[in-house]
C-alpha cells in the first residue's frame, strides 16, 4: 500500500494549483484524476486577474500560452437592454482544456503522482487517511484534499449535507468560432430561466457556457431547441447564434448543479474550489476562487507537515480563513442571481446602473478578491 505526505482528490484547478504548491515545497503528493489530460470542462474559462501573480509564482504564467486579456464586460437582460462598463482588476480568458493541461505538465514537473482513476471511499483512522480507488486500490496519506468539483459520489459516502438537498440548476458549455467578437470582452447575458458567458479563449474560439433551472430547461425536446427558443430570447444571444459555427459534436452538460452552502472541512478533509462552495458563475471568479483555496489549504498543509501544527489548529484556521475570504463573495453570488433572473428587477437594475455606471462596478468588486501573492 504506497504512501503519500498529501493526496488531492480530483485534478482540476484547485487540485492541481495545491499539488504544484506543495510538491515544491517538499512533500510527496500525489493526485487522482478521472481522465487523462487534455479534456474540456463545463467552465466559464474567465480568470480574475487577482491570482496570475500566485500562478507566476508556481512557474504559470498564462501570458506565455496566449491567454486573452479581458477588461471589459458586456451585460444584457433577457428583454435586450445592454450596458457596458470597464472590470475594476480585469481577467483573462483561457481555455480549460489548455489551462488544466498546463498545470498537469508544471505539476509532472515538479514530482507529483497522477492515477488515472475514479476514488470510491475515503476513511480516517488513527491520523491516517485510507483510500480506495474503483480498481480496487489502496493508498494512505497523512493528508487529504477533496477538489474533485461541484458534485460526486464521495460527497454521499461523506454524508454532507448540501447532498440531500434538492437541486435545480443545469449547465451547459461549448465552444464556437465567430467572426469579430471583441477579444477584450466578457459577456453576461440573461434568458428567461437563466444566464450565460461569453469570453474569447487563447484558441480564438468564444466559450458560451450558460446556467438554467430545469424548469425552464424541461419544457424543450433538447439542447438546440433550448437554444432556439428560449435562450434566442434575448436578442443579443440570437444574433451571436446565428452567427455562431459550433466547435463541438455536442454540448458538454452538468445536472443537479447545487449553489447550497458546503463545508469546507468535512471528516478531517480539507475542501477546495467547487467542493468547498460554488459560486454562482454570472460573478465570474469561480477559476479564481479554486486557485486561491487551494493556495490558502497549501500553506496550512505545509504548516502541518513541516512545522508541527496541530490538526485541530490546522481544521480551524483553514475553516476560518476560508469563510473570511469567500463567505461574502457566495452571499453576494446568490443576491445578484436573484436579482438579475427576475426580468422586473433587472430591468430596473439597468436603468439605475445607466444613470449610476459606478454601481455595477462596485458589485463587481465585491465578488472579486484582491491580487494575491
Amino acid at each position: 500500500m504506497k504512501h503519500f505526505d498529501v493526496i488531492i482528490v480530483g485534478g482540476g484547478l484547485a487540485g492541481l494549483t495545491a499539488a504544484i504548491h506543495l510538491a515544491k515545497a517538499g512533500h510527496q503528493v500525489a493526485v487522482f484524476e478521472k481522465k487523462p489530460y487534455p479534456h474540456h470542462k463545463v467552465c466559464g474559462e474567465y480568470v480574475s486577474n487577482e491570482v496570475l501573480p500566485y500562478l507566476r509564482r508556481l512557474g504559470v504564467d498564462l501570458n506565455d500560452f496566449g491567454a486573452v486579456a479581458i477588461d471589459q464586460l458586456k451585460f444584457s437582460t433577457a428583454n435586450g437592454a445592454v450596458l457596458e462598463v470597464r472590470l475594476p482588476l480585469g481577467g483573462t480568458g483561457i481555455s480549460r482544456y489548455a489551462l488544466d493541461h498546463l498545470l498537469y505538465q508544471r505539476a509532472v514537473a515538479c514530482g507529483v503522482f497522477f492515477a488515472f482513476e475514479a476514488v470510491v471511499s475515503i476513511e480516517f483512522e488513527k491520523s491516517i487517511f485510507k483510500l480506495v480507488t474503483e480498481k480496487g486500490s489502496s493508498y494512505t496519506s497523512n493528508i487529504v484534499i477533496g477538489a474533485y468539483g461541484k458534485r460526486n459520489v464521495l460527497d454521499k459516502q461523506l454524508d454532507r449535507k448540501f447532498i440531500r438537498q434538492k437541486s435545480s440548476w443545469l449547465a451547459v458549455k461549448a465552444h464556437y468560432q465567430v467572426e469579430g467578437f471583441p477579444g477584450n470582452q466578457v459577456g453576461l447575458h440573461n434568458f428567461k430561466g437563466g444566464y450565460g458567458g461569453l469570453s474569447k479563449t487563447e484558441s480564438g474560439a468564444v466559450n458560451f457556457c450558460y446556467l438554467t433551472s430545469y424548469d425552464s430547461f424541461r419544457k424543450e425536446k433538447d439542447i438546440g431547441q433550448f437554444n432556439a427558443n428560449v435562450v434566442s430570447g434575448n436578442p443579443f444571444l440570437r444574433d451571436f447564434l446565428a452567427d455562431a459555427l459550433p466547435l463541438f459534436e455536442q454540448p458538454l452538460t452538468i445536472a443537479q448543479i447545487s449553489f447550497h452552502p458546503k463545508q469546507p472541512v468535512e471528516n478531517h478533509i480539507l475542501m477546495c474550489g467547487d467542493t468547498a462552495g460554488l459560486i454562482h458563475p454570472l460573478c465570474g471568479n469561480g477559476m479564481a476562487m479554486a486557485v486561491h483555496s487551494a493556495k490558502i489549504a497549501s500553506e496550512l498543509i505545509d504548516a502541518f507537515l513541516r512545522q508541527g501544527l496541530r490538526r485541530k489548529a490546522m481544521e480551524r484556521a483553514y475553516r476560518t480563513t476560508w469563510n473570511r475570504t469567500f463567505r461574502k463573495r457566495l452571499w453576494a453570488g446568490r443576491q445578484l442571481q436573484g436579482l438579475l433572473l427576475h426580468p422586473t428587477l433587472s430591468e430596473r437594475a439597468i436603468a439605475y446602473i445607466v444613470k449610476w455606471p459606478w454601481l455595477l462596478k462596485r458589485m463587481i468588486r465585491f465578488t472579486h478578491g484582491k491580487p494575491i501573492h
